[in-house]
């Protein structure tokens, strides 16, 4: 008896190319705020975005929300896109209008792309988890 199971469908879905895209798009953010010695809060926010999309992705593949049924996992995740999505346009704007170089240009138009798929995460993942169709009980009129 295995503890973990491995989703190995799960990274060729749809909401796993999301996930993987997002911690691919966070990761290039990141390196472009340490390399433009921008300040830490917009490469805390790059790290941050890492290290939770990927531990939502473990969750996902190792099938742990399955296991861990005391927190409806879908609408964590739905919850943890929108306030991320909050938070890069609020840093992405300073980095873009503030551009002390063009490193911090750069992680700010990533952040922005990453905003944007962050939007889609939640949107997918909200029509994916609520948006099934719904039997009738009664005929249509």
């Amino acid at each position: 008896m295995a503890l973990v199971e491995v989703d190995s469908a799960f990274p060729r879905s749809l909401r796993g190319c999301i996930k993987i895209a997002r911690i691919l798009l966070a990761c290039v953010m990141f390196f472009c705020f340490l390399g433009g010695r921008s300040r830490g809060t917009y490469a805390a926010l790059a790290g941050m975005e890492v290290v939770i999309t990927a531990l939502f992705f473990l969750l996902y593949l190792l099938k742990l929300d399955k296991k861990m049924t005391w927190l409806f996992w879908p609408l964590a995740d739905i919850f943890n896109s929108v306030i991320a999505a909050l938070f890069l346009l609020v840093v992405c704007l300073f980095a873009v209008v503030i551009k002390t170089n063009k490193a911090t240009l750069a992680g700010g138009v990533f952040g922005f792309i990453l905003l944007i798929l962050c939007v889609v995460d939640a949107v997918v993942f909200w029509k994916i988890s609520f948006g099934g169709r719904r039997e009738r009980t009664a005929p249509a009129k």
